[in-house]
């Protein structure tokens, strides 16, 4: 199963340059079953730009976390701890593997969905133009 993922458009970047390695969220979909992610880059780009497979998913206290992700982080102290203010525990998405789409695809037009806010899961057998 996928989900398709909002995440702004300089943390996109790096991780299909390889160097974020960690996607964090201060909250997490249910499903178990997830094993890839189609990201959508957010405002202003506003572009499906590719997906990448997870290899885990760590849950911890905020301490623990940094300590564990923040070689690849792909983002500074200062700002993991202002996007995780008031929480204590977070997630963070380990990345397996990548893959940047050729072209961009229009999340309205190729896949007739709405940006999410946070996330959105797509089911196995999605009509949809995506090319996975």
């Amino acid at each position: 199963m996928k989900i398709i993922l909002s995440i702004k458009p300089e943390f996109a970047a790096k991780i299909f340059e390889g160097t974020k390695k960690y996607e964090f969220r201060r909250a997490i979909f249910k499903n178990k079953n997830v094993k890839k992610v189609v990201v959508y880059a957010s405002s202003p780009v506003q572009k499906i730009i590719g997906e990448f497979e997870i290899e885990d998913i760590i849950k911890n206290d905020l301490e623990s976390l940094w300590n564990e992700t923040k070689k690849h982080s792909g983002i500074s102290k200062d700002y993991f701890l202002a996007y995780f203010r008031d929480k204590e525990q977070g997630f963070a998405i380990k990345i397996k593997s990548y893959e940047k789409y050729p072209v961009p695809q229009c999340i309205r037009e190729d896949y007739n969905l709405l940006p999410p806010q946070s996330f959105l899961y797509l089911l196995d057998d999605y009509q949809g133009k995506l090319p996975l």
